[in-house]
Protein backbone atom coordinates (compact mmCIF):
# COMPACT_ATOMS: atom_id res chain seq x y z
CA UNK A 1 0.00 0.00 0.00
CA UNK A 2 0.85 3.39 -0.36
CA UNK A 3 0.87 6.62 1.43
CA UNK A 4 -2.80 8.54 0.84
CA UNK A 5 -4.78 11.33 2.00
CA UNK A 6 -8.46 10.85 2.85
CA UNK A 7 -10.99 13.46 4.28
CA UNK A 8 -12.50 12.70 7.83
CA UNK A 9 -15.38 14.95 9.48
CA UNK A 10 -16.25 14.60 13.06
CA UNK A 11 -19.97 15.24 13.29
CA UNK A 12 -22.09 17.73 15.64
CA UNK A 13 -23.31 14.67 17.98
CA UNK A 14 -19.41 13.97 18.70
CA UNK A 15 -18.70 17.17 19.04
CA UNK A 16 -21.09 17.84 21.63
CA UNK A 17 -19.81 14.64 23.52
CA UNK A 18 -16.20 16.09 23.58
CA UNK A 19 -14.80 13.50 21.86
CA UNK A 20 -12.13 14.91 19.26
CA UNK A 21 -9.53 13.96 21.36
CA UNK A 22 -10.98 9.54 21.64
CA UNK A 23 -11.67 9.85 17.78
CA UNK A 24 -7.96 11.66 17.02
CA UNK A 25 -6.27 8.98 19.36
CA UNK A 26 -8.03 6.48 17.23
CA UNK A 27 -6.75 7.32 14.14
CA UNK A 28 -2.96 8.50 15.16
CA UNK A 29 -3.01 4.72 17.14
CA UNK A 30 -3.69 2.81 14.00
CA UNK A 31 -1.00 4.99 11.70
CA UNK A 32 -2.90 8.06 10.50
CA UNK A 33 -1.55 11.78 10.97
CA UNK A 34 -3.36 14.53 10.73
CA UNK A 35 -2.34 16.68 7.39
CA UNK A 36 -4.90 19.27 8.51
CA UNK A 37 -7.73 20.19 10.94
CA UNK A 38 -10.33 22.75 11.47
CA UNK A 39 -13.21 23.39 13.34
CA UNK A 40 -16.14 25.27 12.40
CA UNK A 41 -20.13 24.99 11.82
CA UNK A 42 -20.94 24.03 8.14
CA UNK A 43 -23.20 26.50 6.30
CA UNK A 44 -26.37 25.12 4.55
CA UNK A 45 -25.13 25.89 1.03
CA UNK A 46 -21.52 24.27 2.19
CA UNK A 47 -23.24 21.07 3.50
CA UNK A 48 -25.56 20.42 0.45
CA UNK A 49 -22.25 21.19 -1.63
CA UNK A 50 -20.85 17.87 -0.03
CA UNK A 51 -23.71 16.07 0.23
CA UNK A 52 -25.14 17.21 -3.45
CA UNK A 53 -25.15 13.45 -4.28
CA UNK A 54 -27.93 12.65 -1.62
CA UNK A 55 -29.84 15.51 -2.97
CA UNK A 56 -33.14 13.67 -4.47
CA UNK A 57 -33.03 11.18 -0.92
CA UNK A 58 -35.71 11.58 1.14
CA UNK A 59 -33.27 12.13 4.54
CA UNK A 60 -31.11 14.88 2.42
CA UNK A 61 -32.76 17.69 4.48
CA UNK A 62 -32.33 16.54 8.00
CA UNK A 63 -28.81 15.65 6.96
CA UNK A 64 -28.13 19.11 5.68
CA UNK A 65 -30.11 20.59 9.02
CA UNK A 66 -27.98 17.88 11.41
CA UNK A 67 -24.61 18.61 10.19
CA UNK A 68 -25.20 22.40 10.28
CA UNK A 69 -26.57 22.19 13.55
CA UNK A 70 -23.32 22.58 15.38
CA UNK A 71 -19.64 22.80 15.51
CA UNK A 72 -17.83 19.81 13.19
CA UNK A 73 -14.26 18.88 13.06
CA UNK A 74 -13.01 18.91 9.13
CA UNK A 75 -9.69 16.49 8.84
CA UNK A 76 -7.08 15.50 6.23
CA UNK A 77 -5.83 11.72 7.86
CA UNK A 78 -2.57 10.53 5.71
CA UNK A 79 -1.27 7.27 6.67
CA UNK A 80 -0.63 3.81 4.24
CA UNK A 81 -4.07 2.66 2.91
CA UNK A 82 -5.54 6.07 4.69
CA UNK A 83 -8.84 5.75 2.98
CA UNK A 84 -9.40 1.77 3.89
CA UNK A 85 -7.80 2.23 7.15
CA UNK A 86 -9.70 5.46 8.22
CA UNK A 87 -13.12 3.32 7.16
CA UNK A 88 -12.24 0.54 9.38
CA UNK A 89 -11.66 2.42 12.40
CA UNK A 90 -14.38 4.42 11.97
CA UNK A 91 -16.81 1.07 11.51
CA UNK A 92 -20.44 0.34 9.92
CA UNK A 93 -22.49 3.51 8.90
CA UNK A 94 -25.36 1.89 11.43
CA UNK A 95 -23.25 2.08 14.86
CA UNK A 96 -25.62 -0.73 16.06
CA UNK A 97 -23.45 -2.68 13.31
CA UNK A 98 -20.57 -1.63 13.67
CA UNK A 99 -17.73 -3.42 15.40
CA UNK A 100 -16.88 -3.14 18.90
CA UNK A 101 -14.24 -0.49 19.07
CA UNK A 102 -14.88 1.55 16.37
CA UNK A 103 -15.22 4.87 16.13
CA UNK A 104 -18.90 5.04 15.08
CA UNK A 105 -19.90 1.99 17.83
CA UNK A 106 -18.44 4.15 20.72
CA UNK A 107 -19.56 7.88 19.49
CA UNK A 108 -22.85 6.94 16.85
CA UNK A 109 -26.05 7.44 18.25
CA UNK A 110 -27.97 5.86 14.54
CA UNK A 111 -27.15 5.93 11.38
CA UNK A 112 -27.83 9.54 10.32
CA UNK A 113 -26.13 10.64 13.81
CA UNK A 114 -22.99 8.25 13.81
CA UNK A 115 -19.96 10.36 14.85
CA UNK A 116 -17.81 10.75 11.30
CA UNK A 117 -17.98 10.71 7.78
CA UNK A 118 -14.81 9.33 5.99
CA UNK A 119 -14.35 9.32 2.48
CA UNK A 120 -15.11 6.43 0.34
CA UNK A 121 -12.23 6.29 -2.26
CA UNK A 122 -9.26 7.97 -3.12
CA UNK A 123 -11.29 9.99 -6.03
CA UNK A 124 -13.91 11.26 -3.37
CA UNK A 125 -11.32 11.62 -0.61
CA UNK A 126 -9.49 14.28 -3.53
CA UNK A 127 -13.02 15.58 -4.04
CA UNK A 128 -14.08 16.42 -0.59
CA UNK A 129 -10.63 17.72 0.49
CA UNK A 130 -10.68 20.36 -1.79
CA UNK A 131 -14.00 21.50 -1.42
CA UNK A 132 -12.60 22.28 2.58
CA UNK A 133 -8.85 23.03 2.26
CA UNK A 134 -6.70 25.12 0.19
CA UNK A 135 -4.20 23.11 -0.93
CA UNK A 136 -1.29 24.92 1.15
CA UNK A 137 -3.43 23.98 3.98
CA UNK A 138 -2.51 20.25 4.01
CA UNK A 139 0.76 19.61 5.34
CA UNK A 140 2.21 16.22 4.17
CA UNK A 141 3.28 14.45 7.13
Amino acid sequence: MSIEQTFSIIKPNAMKKNAIGDIVSMFEANGLKIAAAKITVLTTAKAEEFYAEHKARPFFGELVSFMTSGPVMLMCLQGEGAVLKNREIMGATDPKKANPGTVRAKFGDNVGENAVHGSDSPESAARELALFFEKHEICNV
